[in-house]
């Protein structure tokens, strides 16, 4: 049986994403790899997402809406910006880039 191992993204620059997405998600740099970023304690299951409109990204999970708010603002800290972006009325997610331009959600 097959399982979700990891999500590419291309980046400019590797050292630069590293730190922002080891301090985004709380993932520490492989030992021997800098390009691999793992996580800390247990797994978690990840779900795969398959959409007909939506492009590839990232969905990033905060406990509630309050979360979602204070994680977006620590993300945008870290070196993310905002994206415009035509939300529905019942919106329950953000859209940011990272510093590389890359897409990802903060849904909460």
């Amino acid at each position: 049986m097959l399982r979700l191992g990891a999500v590419v993204l291309r980046v400019s620059d590797v050292d630069r994403a590293g730190a922002f997405w080891s301090e985004a998600l709380g993932l520490e740099r492989h030992p021997d790899n800098a390009d691999f970023l793992l996580p800390r304690g247990p797994v978690p299951a990840t779900r795969l997402h398959l959409d007909r409109r939506d492009r590839t990204h990232l969905d990033l999970w905060a406990d509630d809406a309050a979360d979602r708010e204070v994680q977006v603002a620590r993300l945008v800290a870290l070196g993310a910006r905002r994206v415009a972006w035509d939300y529905p009325e019942d919106a329950d997610f953000v859209v940011l880039a990272d510093p590389d331009d890359n897409l990802f959600c903060v849904v909460g």
